[in-house]
């Protein structure tokens, strides 16, 4: 029995350890078959009262290809309207924020102050890195948080899922910035709330910006015994 727990254990640790946000993709397209296994992987995420609050949008290659543009020139003309309001990063959680931003800005060559570079790389969210595929997270407006934190499982299960099929991924709430943009394309429902986005497909190691990895706290920092 021990060694049966050992050994998945071992499984889990080692998709926790390899999975990272990429940013920086291959075009080549993932196989159906490979999608829609990862699919049926995240499906079995655990929900309230098996509600299974997530409803995904998957782009195919040539719809990525087709979407990827025409985002970008919507997010340079429109501000952010996202459906959840974007956190208020505070103390520790601005200085994780801070931590992670300035690792992609050393990673990738934008200068501290450089403007014009700094857009240039959160343009490339819009471009979902160069994925090949992205998915859309939604939930509905009447489940509320809860329906929202059904989805963040959700998320959580496809990249490790993904991860296990050799397929890298990336959450972005970047990608729920502008549900309008959606909303006009994909005949989103207005009752229909976009929860992130998942940009996916075959991580290029050579990207700068897949050269670094942050950091996590110490269990002690997160955790409070109840004795």
């Amino acid at each position: 029995m021990n060694d049966d727990i050992e050994s998945r254990t071992a499984v889990l640790s080692l998709l926790l350890d390899e999975r990272y946000s990429c940013r920086g993709f291959r075009s080549d397209p993932v196989p159906r078959a490979t999608i829609d296994r990862i699919l049926a992987l995240a499906q079995r995420t655990a929900s309230w009262c098996n509600s299974q609050a997530w409803q995904i949008w998957v782009a195919s290659a040539a719809a990525t290809g087709r979407l990827r543009g025409e985002l970008v020139e919507y997010a340079r003309h429109h501000a952010p309207q996202p459906d959840f309001a974007w956190p208020q990063y505070q103390g520790v959680y601005q200085e994780r924020r801070r931590e992670c931003g300035l690792q992609l800005y050393q990673a990738t060559g934008v200068a501290r102050g450089d403007r014009a570079a700094g857009e240039r790389q959160t343009l490339e969210n819009f471009r979902f890195f160069g994925a090949p595929h992205f998915a859309l997270v939604t939930t509905d407006e009447a489940l509320g948080i809860y329906g929202a934190i059904d989805c963040g499982a959700y998320v959580s299960n496809f990249a490790l899922a993904a991860r296990a099929m050799g397929v890298a991924s990336i959450a972005q709430a970047a990608l729920a910035a502008h549900p309008q943009f959606w909303r006009e394309r994909l005949g989103l429902a207005p009752d229909r709330k976009l929860v992130c986005g998942i940009s996916f497909g075959y991580e290029d190691p050579a990207h700068p910006a897949n050269g670094f990895r942050t950091s996590r706290a110490p269990i002690a920092q997160a955790t409070t015994w109840i004795e």
